[in-house]
Protein backbone atom coordinates (compact mmCIF):
# COMPACT_ATOMS: atom_id res chain seq x y z
CA UNK A 1 0.00 0.00 0.00
CA UNK A 2 1.26 3.33 -0.78
CA UNK A 3 0.40 6.03 1.59
CA UNK A 4 0.26 9.16 0.81
CA UNK A 5 -1.08 12.43 3.20
CA UNK A 6 -2.56 15.40 1.58
CA UNK A 7 -2.89 18.41 3.80
CA UNK A 8 -4.44 21.95 3.06
CA UNK A 9 -1.38 24.67 2.27
CA UNK A 10 -2.66 27.04 -0.39
CA UNK A 11 -6.08 28.24 0.03
CA UNK A 12 -9.36 26.32 -0.06
CA UNK A 13 -8.06 23.97 -2.39
CA UNK A 14 -3.97 23.65 -2.61
CA UNK A 15 -3.12 20.73 -1.26
CA UNK A 16 0.62 19.46 0.01
CA UNK A 17 0.78 15.42 -0.82
CA UNK A 18 3.51 13.94 1.14
CA UNK A 19 4.11 10.05 0.63
CA UNK A 20 5.49 8.05 3.61
CA UNK A 21 9.23 8.80 2.60
CA UNK A 22 8.37 12.83 2.99
CA UNK A 23 8.64 13.48 -0.88
CA UNK A 24 6.00 16.10 -1.52
CA UNK A 25 3.82 17.30 -4.61
CA UNK A 26 1.53 20.37 -4.49
CA UNK A 27 -1.90 20.12 -6.15
CA UNK A 28 -4.12 23.34 -6.52
CA UNK A 29 -6.82 24.62 -8.97
CA UNK A 30 -6.48 27.59 -11.16
CA UNK A 31 -7.09 30.61 -9.59
CA UNK A 32 -9.71 31.65 -11.70
CA UNK A 33 -11.78 28.24 -10.61
CA UNK A 34 -10.77 29.57 -6.94
CA UNK A 35 -7.91 28.32 -6.32
CA UNK A 36 -4.31 29.96 -6.34
CA UNK A 37 -2.87 28.41 -9.06
CA UNK A 38 0.14 26.99 -7.26
CA UNK A 39 0.51 23.71 -7.97
CA UNK A 40 -0.42 21.06 -10.47
CA UNK A 41 -4.35 20.18 -11.49
CA UNK A 42 -5.44 16.79 -10.29
CA UNK A 43 -5.82 15.43 -13.53
CA UNK A 44 -2.35 16.81 -14.77
CA UNK A 45 -0.90 14.56 -12.33
CA UNK A 46 -2.49 11.56 -13.78
CA UNK A 47 -0.66 12.53 -17.30
CA UNK A 48 2.46 13.16 -15.08
CA UNK A 49 2.28 9.63 -13.60
CA UNK A 50 2.04 8.64 -17.41
CA UNK A 51 5.23 10.06 -18.07
CA UNK A 52 7.19 9.18 -14.15
CA UNK A 53 5.93 5.57 -15.15
CA UNK A 54 6.82 5.43 -19.04
CA UNK A 55 10.43 7.03 -18.23
CA UNK A 56 11.33 4.10 -16.21
CA UNK A 57 10.41 1.77 -18.14
CA UNK A 58 12.35 3.52 -21.29
CA UNK A 59 15.65 4.33 -19.75
CA UNK A 60 15.67 0.70 -17.91
CA UNK A 61 15.23 -0.57 -21.77
CA UNK A 62 17.87 1.51 -23.12
CA UNK A 63 20.21 1.32 -20.62
CA UNK A 64 20.47 -2.54 -21.40
CA UNK A 65 20.80 -2.18 -24.63
CA UNK A 66 23.82 0.59 -23.92
CA UNK A 67 22.05 3.59 -26.02
CA UNK A 68 24.35 6.54 -25.07
CA UNK A 69 21.28 9.35 -25.06
CA UNK A 70 22.70 12.74 -23.87
CA UNK A 71 19.26 14.04 -23.47
CA UNK A 72 15.62 12.21 -22.73
CA UNK A 73 12.48 14.10 -22.71
CA UNK A 74 8.71 13.29 -22.23
CA UNK A 75 6.11 15.61 -23.26
CA UNK A 76 2.68 14.91 -22.96
CA UNK A 77 -0.82 16.06 -23.90
CA UNK A 78 -4.32 14.98 -24.26
CA UNK A 79 -8.03 16.15 -24.24
CA UNK A 80 -10.90 15.03 -21.58
CA UNK A 81 -14.05 14.39 -22.76
CA UNK A 82 -16.44 17.32 -23.29
CA UNK A 83 -19.46 17.79 -21.43
CA UNK A 84 -19.17 15.18 -19.18
CA UNK A 85 -19.01 14.76 -15.25
CA UNK A 86 -16.31 13.19 -14.77
CA UNK A 87 -14.37 14.33 -17.47
CA UNK A 88 -12.04 11.25 -18.45
CA UNK A 89 -8.81 11.16 -20.44
CA UNK A 90 -10.02 10.76 -23.87
CA UNK A 91 -6.87 10.73 -26.41
CA UNK A 92 -3.43 11.42 -24.81
CA UNK A 93 0.00 12.13 -26.68
CA UNK A 94 3.35 11.14 -25.78
CA UNK A 95 6.40 12.48 -27.35
CA UNK A 96 9.40 10.59 -26.46
CA UNK A 97 12.50 12.93 -27.24
CA UNK A 98 16.35 12.01 -27.45
CA UNK A 99 19.04 13.61 -28.31
CA UNK A 100 22.70 11.92 -28.94
CA UNK A 101 23.94 8.32 -30.15
CA UNK A 102 20.93 6.34 -29.78
CA UNK A 103 19.05 3.67 -32.31
CA UNK A 104 15.72 5.50 -33.51
CA UNK A 105 14.41 2.24 -33.69
CA UNK A 106 15.71 1.13 -30.35
CA UNK A 107 14.35 4.55 -28.84
CA UNK A 108 11.05 3.71 -30.56
CA UNK A 109 10.86 0.01 -29.56
CA UNK A 110 11.65 1.08 -26.21
CA UNK A 111 8.67 3.39 -26.06
CA UNK A 112 6.55 1.01 -27.63
CA UNK A 113 6.83 -1.33 -24.78
CA UNK A 114 6.68 1.13 -22.19
CA UNK A 115 3.02 2.37 -23.45
CA UNK A 116 1.87 -1.13 -24.98
CA UNK A 117 3.30 -3.62 -22.51
CA UNK A 118 4.94 -2.43 -18.97
CA UNK A 119 3.56 0.93 -17.65
CA UNK A 120 0.83 0.64 -15.47
CA UNK A 121 -0.24 3.91 -15.85
CA UNK A 122 -0.81 3.36 -19.46
CA UNK A 123 -3.06 0.39 -18.55
CA UNK A 124 -5.33 2.14 -16.49
CA UNK A 125 -5.86 5.23 -18.64
CA UNK A 126 -6.39 2.77 -21.46
CA UNK A 127 -9.04 0.88 -18.99
CA UNK A 128 -11.03 3.76 -18.90
CA UNK A 129 -11.07 4.54 -22.36
CA UNK A 130 -8.07 7.05 -23.31
CA UNK A 131 -6.45 6.28 -26.73
CA UNK A 132 -2.86 6.38 -26.02
CA UNK A 133 -0.56 7.44 -29.04
CA UNK A 134 3.19 7.93 -29.26
CA UNK A 135 5.80 9.40 -31.15
CA UNK A 136 9.76 9.25 -31.26
CA UNK A 137 11.79 12.02 -32.13
CA UNK A 138 16.09 11.08 -32.60
CA UNK A 139 18.33 14.16 -32.66
CA UNK A 140 15.08 16.61 -34.00
CA UNK A 141 13.73 13.60 -36.49
CA UNK A 142 10.93 11.22 -36.09
CA UNK A 143 11.63 8.21 -36.13
CA UNK A 144 8.27 6.17 -37.58
CA UNK A 145 8.44 2.49 -38.21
Amino acid sequence: MALITATTTHGDYGLTLTDATGNTMLIDIPADQGGTGKGMRPMQTVLAALIGCSSVDVVSILKKQRQDYTSFKIEVDGNREAGKEPSLWENVELTFLFEGTVDAGKAYRAAELSIEKYCSVAATLRKAGADIRFKVIVNNQEYKP
